[in-house]
C-alpha cells in the first residue's frame, strides 16, 4: 500500500475527510517525535494559511487523531494520539516533558500519569502532568 493510501485510510479511520493539507499535516506529525506548535507547521508550511492549519488540528483533535497539550510555554503544541484515543475521547493521561534547552515537548506515553484522589468539594476536567529538564540531544 502506497503512503498516501496508508495517511488517507488513517483520516478515514477517525472519520476525516483526507484533503491535501490534512494529508501533509498528518504526515508531518509522523516524522516527528516531538509535539509540534501551529507556528512550527506554519513555518514548516510556507504557501499555507494559517487557518486552514489550525482547523486541521482542531478537526484531528477533535477526532481523536492528535492531543493538545499545555507545556507551560503558554503555546499549544499537538501530538498523535494513541490507538485508543476516539472522537471525543482522549487517552493521553501520560507524562510530557518539556526540554528547558531546546524547547521540544516530548510525549512519554509508557509513563502514566499516577492516580490520586481530589477532595471531595473538587472536580477535575482534565489532569495535565509536565516534567521540565534537559533532553537526551541537549545533555
Amino acid at each position: 500500500m502506497s503512503v498516501i493510501k496508508e495517511l488517507e485510510e488513517n483520516l478515514l479511520q477517525h472519520k476525516i475527510k483526507p484533503t491535501a493539507m490534512r494529508l501533509l499535516v498528518l504526515e508531518y506529525l509522523l516524522d516527528h517525535e516531538i509535539a509540534v506548535s501551529l507556528t512550527d507547521l506554519y513555518r514548516d508550511f510556507v504557501k499555507s494559511d494559517r487557518t486552514t492549519i489550525y482547523r486541521t488540528l482542531k478537526a484531528f483533535e477533535d477526532n481523536g487523531l492528535v492531543h493538545s497539550i499545555d507545556d507551560g510555554t503558554g503555546v499549544p503544541k499537538y501530538a498523535l494520539c494513541s490507538d485508543a484515543c476516539d472522537v471525543g475521547k482522549h487517552d493521553d493521561a501520560h507524562i510530557h516533558f518539556h526540554c528547558d534547552k531546546c524547547g521540544k515537548t516530548y510525549c512519554l506515553p509508557k509513563f502514566s500519569i499516577p492516580h490520586f484522589e481530589l477532595p471531595e468539594s473538587f472536580s477535575k476536567n482534565e489532569v495535565n502532568l509536565v516534567v521540565k529538564g534537559i533532553c537526551p540531544d541537549c545533555k
